[in-house]
């Protein structure tokens, strides 16, 4: 999974939600895309899933780009622990992707395939996501 190797600090407030993003809205990198279409969190392991789900589906052909990284920490208060006491311990760490930002790309490979990895990925993420292809 794709973690911090070091952060400034440890926990962070909550983050928000933007409606619609004005970077990293345009593909960069690769020839086809995958867009998340709301805004959303994106955890470490919903990332690894995709690159994965991806990874063999075109079986080590073409080269794949992830554009966020999961650098915001989540704590969680463990079970059946009193109200109080200050905030919980470091749970998993999140991408915040709002609306309109590219979180796959893909270059290499032909669209039908494509297409289909980008899919399989798409499935493993909360948001709703579309294909894209550079113009």
């Amino acid at each position: 999974m794709l973690l911090p190797k070091k952060i400034k600090h440890r926990k962070q407030h909550t983050p928000t939600l933007r409606r619609i993003t004005k970077r990293g809205d345009k593909l960069r990198f690769g020839r086809y895309g995958l867009k998340v279409m709301e805004s959303s969190w994106i955890s470490s392991r919903q990332l690894e899933a995709g690159r994965r789900a991806m990874t063999r589906f075109v079986q080590r052909e073409g080269k794949i780009w992830i554009r966020v990284f999961p650098d915001r920490p989540v704590t969680k208060k463990g079970t059946e622990v009193p109200m109080g006491k200050g905030k919980g311990d470091v749970d998993h760490f999140i991408a915040v992707a709002h609306a309109g930002r590219i979180i796959f790309e893909i270059d290499g490979v032909s669209e039908a395939t494509a297409r289909e990895a980008l899919r399989l990925a798409g499935n493993k993420l909360s948001p709703k996501t579309r294909f894209i292809i550079r113009q």
